[in-house]
């Protein structure tokens, strides 16, 4: 006997049909774009909430209902705020007139992929570290991933140039105008340079490290990035991936790091 609340659950039109199609279309473009960002999390707790508020309507529990109801409808403005920058990467997108032009061939679900591989030149990244290491020439470094970040792009200085152990080196000498902020590596070119980045606060990070490492622990915290940084008070090499700080390491550990993520990545690195 199936209980008078539940008998609506089983009247599915054509209509029901193409509805879920659509919002599961849309739930799944909505996770491409925050994948590989710290918005994924919250992303995925929103969805758990509706979720459940669902199945307590279903079930009739009036009380948590009215709560969880009320908590999506004020949770809506939150939802802009939290992902604003999300949605501006998405309206973007939706108006570049070129977003047919894409390495990916899509049809709803189904990817086909066009292979393109991209050198992500390790080498030349760990000899232009090593060498201003060994010259005490402070940088920063950033490699996109999944994350393009393209929010981050446009604060410094668009470069858009091939990667080089001399453009790297003479970008970061201390009498240039883009040695101040970060460099973003992605698509196997540098990106930009002068980029600003966000500041962890992160109370566990060493106290004799400075605004680099905090940016670059911020920029791995909010993305799924790689972070380097020189020092250039003790000439040292660190390195940040989720968060998690690695200091003092050597150009060979710098170099085998870069290559394992580059080889088991499915999609490699942007």
């Amino acid at each position: 006997m199936i209980p008078l609340f539940l008998t609506g659950l089983f009247k599915i039109s054509l209509i029901d049909v193409i509805d879920i199609i659509l919002f599961a279309f849309l739930l799944y473009e909505v996770y491409n774009l925050v994948k590989g960002t710290a918005a994924i999390r919250i992303f995925i707790g929103i969805i758990a909430v509706y979720l459940i508020w669902r199945i307590v309507r279903a079930l009739q529990m009036e009380l948590l209902s009215e709560i969880l109801g009320q908590f999506i409808s004020v949770g809506f403005i939150a939802l802009i705020v939290v992902f604003q920058p999300e949605i501006r990467q998405f309206l973007l997108m939706v108006g570049n007139t070129r977003i047919i032009k894409t390495s990916r061939k899509r049809l709803l679900f189904w990817k086909f992929k066009i292979e393109n591989p991209i050198n992500l030149h390790v080498d030349t990244i760990v000899k232009a570290c090593k060498k201003m290491a060994d010259t005490r020439t402070g940088a920063l470094i950033v490699i996109a991933r999944l994350n393009e970040l393209e929010a981050y792009v446009e604060t410094g200085q668009v470069v858009d140039a091939r990667i080089s152990e001399f453009l790297l080196e003479t970008i970061f000498f201390k009498n240039s105008p883009l040695h101040d902020g970060a460099v973003i590596i992605s698509g196997g070119t540098i990106r930009a340079a002068r980029c600003i980045l966000p500041l962890s606060s992160n109370s566990s990070i060493p106290p004799h490290c400075g605004l680099r490492h905090r940016a670059a622990v911020g920029i791995t915290e909010k993305s799924d990035s790689i972070a380097i940084i020189v020092s250039e008070e003790k000439g040292t090499i660190s390195y940040c991936i989720e968060g998690n700080l690695s200091v003092n390491v050597t150009p060979s550990e710098l170099s085998k790091l870069l290559e394992n993520i580059e080889r088991e990545s499915p999609q490699g690195i942007a």
